[in-house]
């Protein structure tokens, strides 16, 4: 029988070319999916964990509940993880804001130390020598570029915390790369000695962070447990000790409200290839070894055992899967890379990392080896199972009334409602493990039930086909006569259109939702405040000047209202004019009268605002930033009257700033230009235009990124979709050879016998699109909901163009799979057709 098999394969090579194509897509989808899941989180390590990727360990402050306060990382603490075992190296990572005056005014810069070991500076060094000597400091190319610094070039610099300080000059040595850290993207990044650094920094707030480098040998688990027992015995209380891959999960969290959305997405993704793999490869195997029901039972026949007939399926299958699931993993590796070196070709996204892990090409072949031998496995035991004289009687199809359709059936519907009840409370909830398993039940039961409600829906669109003659009559006919193999080909075009809506309307809303969440956090691109002491200040026609300058959508003037007290510092409270509220990121902090937006963590209901006439209480509104400014509606502001003119003395008095919204769209180098462009039409220092827009755009081009990523799996759900459909209509037209010869015997000329196979498969796609579409839109929402609804609010975004994109490629592709069955159908004569087997 082994011969048998491997006949079987020389011979019949077409059948199973197409079993091979859906096995190699399936797992390429699969493997794909695990390589960007690795790739993703090397990609953020490359990024928003820039600042320690060289490092095997870091050492963060953490929260001291017992102290109330930050945890403070100090020289013991340095000592302590130094002098622990398997420590090569250490890195105290020492920054401070500095001010840098050149020819083109004043900038804000963060100038940090240099490690003692180069291999942990998380920056590679473009051109130069870095510094060695007190006076000496590297800074990025990208700020050299932008302020035409070169090496030799001396940048007189004084501390953030007292702009008219003596300066210090520090000449330029070296250029380092630009950080693609989110956190300082965009800011001019200095590095100097630690002579250099420590006038400049505040000792009192301890490192930033300490970086370990473990020796070859060392266990990285191993020295984590031990470091951290040893801080606690040194009395080091709130100190975390994390890898790196850790530290930058930690970060992401915090980004997203304590959770890491991002692995559970992306394990997501992998759990939803396994389910497409598993359904396409088993409807197309399926289909072609009941095709085969006759020939395996003429080989009973003529003496083999049923053992013999189930080994020889099995044998062909694992052969099949073999070769077709490793070319599958080379496919993979080879998309995901070059996507990746695309990526890596844009400045705003050359953090993007390839990374292949082993368990990837494992997963991705075991996968596919087994699902083939499984989905051969049931229809060959099927055909086994009956007599060999009444296996070569055409076979039963399993419809609703039989007693196999009936439990198909009511297990279908089962699954539907148990899967729907977790996917809602999953999504509900926020909780996307429950709703993972919810969706995948769902569909599968909506799959199995297929037989119930797609012929009467593709009966029910039938009509359109009517008048184009007899062959639009037959193809509405016949693409509900047997539902049993309707319902096969509109499955395999349903799974994918399903898919690729879902990962669409899931895209676009977890895109929206990112936008909101940043929209909160950061609700101002641009902030430009007046120089202190007071020289000349901004007045509406400063708003106007701005409002002219390249890329600038709009600006608005924010006048002084009062002040509050917070913390026993006064603190100034601006109005914002309700015809000016556009500025605002979100819309939901514009202040209505008789209340005031605080930043976020703003306790309290109502607070007392002073203004020239007179004290006023106010109702607290609390925004989702962190860092906002007070404000309050222009009517509240004529109620106070203005700072109190007994309050502090005129020159260092609050002064008005200006609110700036900057076009979509710009990447950070832009925004940088634009940062100096107002300086100059304001005549301003650099240092005074501040704001979000360029961390904002920082997380915007890592959310991109991977978004950009994740669509390249698109296409891939679109290409299973079609080897699908052109596979179910291939066997189909192959199985109703005597059919068609029949009907061209009775006058049906070559052209219609093509042009009803080819209506036919049109409605069957034209159907299953559409149900493709709303599956995949509620599951794409759903499923948004579920892995963000714990941090963001989550409305349903609907990509339109999109979706008549993937209608029209649907029903193409439907057209485009019966051409090739249609014409071979068309070829055969009508007498070799009705003598056919």
């Amino acid at each position: 029988m082994l011969q048998v098999a491997l006949a079987q394969v020389r011979l019949n090579a077409r059948r199973f070319i197409a079993v091979g194509v859906a096995v190699m897509i399936a797992v390429g989808f699969l493997t794909a999916t695990l390589i960007i899941n690795a790739s993703s989180k090397a990609s953020l390590t490359q990024s928003v964990g820039q600042s320690f990727r060289n490092a095997d360990l870091v050492l963060s402050a953490a929260y001291d509940d017992d102290a109330g306060s930050w945890a403070t990382l100090d020289e013991q603490t340095a000592e302590v993880a130094g002098s622990a075992d398997g420590v090569e190296d250490t890195y105290a990572v020492l920054s401070s804001s500095v001010a840098v005056r050149d020819g083109r005014g004043s900038s804000y810069a963060v100038l940090a130390n240099l490690p003692d070991d180069v291999s942990l500076l998380p920056v590679d060094v473009v051109k130069g020598s870095l510094p060695a000597a007190t006076g000496e400091v590297a800074i990025d190319e990208q700020t050299a570029d932008r302020r035409g610094i070169t090496i030799g070039s001396v940048l007189p610099v004084v501390s953030s915390d007292n702009l008219e300080g003596d300066e210090t000059p520090l000449t330029v040595t070296a250029l380092v790369e630009a950080s693609s850290d989110p956190r300082s993207m965009g800011a001019t990044q200095l590095y100097a000695t630690a002579a250099t650094v420590a006038p400049f920094a505040n000792l009192e707030f301890g490192f930033d962070s300490i970086q370990l480098a473990l020796a070859d040998n060392a266990s990285a688990t191993a020295v984590q447990t031990a470091l951290t027992q040893a801080l606690s015995d040194a009395g080091i209380k709130a100190v975390t000790v994390r890898t790196v891959e850790e530290e930058t999960t930690e970060l992401m969290a915090g980004f997203t409200g304590g959770q890491d959305s991002l692995t559970v997405i992306l394990l997501a993704f992998a759990a939803v290839a396994l389910l497409v793999c598993a359904l396409v490869v088993s409807n197309t195997f399926s289909v072609l070894v009941a095709q085969r029901t006759r020939e395996l039972a003429l080989l009973r026949c003529i003496g083999a055992g049923r053992s013999q007939i189930r080994r020889s399926v099995l044998v062909e299958a694992l052969l099949v899967g073999i070769v077709s699931s490793i070319i599958g993993v080379l496919a993979a590796v080879g998309l995901v890379g070059g996507i990746v070196a695309y990526l890596r070709t844009l400045p705003e996204s050359g953090f993007a990392t390839l990374d292949v892990p082993p368990l990837a090409v494992v997963a991705g072949i075991a996968a596919g080896v087994i699902l083939t031998v499984l989905a051969a496995l049931v229809p060959a035991r099927a055909a086994t199972a009956v007599a060999p004289l009444a296996a070569l009687r055409p076979a039963d199809d399993v419809r609703a009334g039989t007693r196999k359709g009936r439990v198909r059936l009511v297990s279908g519907l089962v699954l539907t409602a148990a899967g729907a009840a977790l996917l809602g409370y999953g999504a509900s909830q926020g909780d996307l493990l429950v709703a993972l398993p919810g969706g995948i039940l769902s569909f599968v039961g909506i799959l199995m039930c297929s037989t119930l409600f797609i012929p009467p829906l593709v009966r029910a669109v039938g009509f359109l086909a009517s008048p184009l003659g007899v062959p639009g009559k037959l193809a509405a006919v016949n693409a509900v006569r047997n539902p049993q193999r309707t319902s096969a080909t509109s499955s395999a075009l349903l799974i994918g259109v399903t898919l690729v809506v879902m990962m669409m309307t899931g895209a676009a809303t977890a895109r929206s939702a990112f936008n909101d969440t940043l929209a909160g956090e950061f609700p101002v691109d641009v902030t430009v405040s007046g120089a202190i002491p007071v020289e000349s200040p901004f007045t509406a026609k400063d708003a106007a000047a701005a409002a002219a300058v390249d890329h600038v959508d709009r600006a608005a003037f924010l006048p002084v209202a009062g002040l509050i007290d917070r913390d026993g510092e006064e603190v100034p409270v601006y109005s914002l004019d309700p015809a000016d509220s556009q500025v605002l990121q979100d819309a939901s902090m514009v202040p209505e009268a008789g209340t005031i937006t605080m930043p976020q963590g703003t306790e309290g209901e109502m607070l007392t605002v002073r203004g020239a006439a007179g004290d006023v209480e106010l109702k607290i509104v609390t925004s989702e930033s962190r860092n906002f400014s007070p404000l309050v509606s222009t009517d509240t502001a004529r109620l106070l009257g203005g700072v109190p003119e007994e309050q502090t003395p005129e020159q260092f008095r609050a002064q008005p700033m200006l609110w700036i919204a900057v076009a979509d769209g710009l990447n950070t180098p832009s925004i940088m230009e634009l940062q100096t462009a107002l300086a100059e039409a304001l005549n301003i220092q650099d240092y005074q235009v501040t704001g979000a827009a360029i961390e904002r755009a920082a997380f915007e081009q890592v959310i991109d990124v991977l978004l950009m990523v994740v669509t390249g799996l698109l296409g891939v759900a679109v290409v299973i979709a079609l080897v699908g459909v052109a596979n179910t209509l291939s066997l189909s037209v192959l199985e109703r050879t005597r059919e068609s010869s029949l009907l061209r015997a009775l006058g049906l000329t070559k052209g219609q016998l093509r042009g009803m196979l080819a209506l036919e498969a049109v409605l069957i796609a034209g159907v299953a699109a559409l149900l493709g579409l709303g599956l995949g839109a509620v599951y794409g929402w759903l499923g948004a909901q579920s892995a963000l609804g714990g941090f963001a609010d989550v409305t349903p975004a609907l990509p339109w163009v999109q979706l008549g994109g993937v209608l029209a490629v649907a029903l193409v592709a439907g057209l485009g799979a019966s051409l090739l069955p249609a014409r071979r159908a068309a070829r055969l004569s009508p007498v070799a057709g009705l003598a056919a087997d």
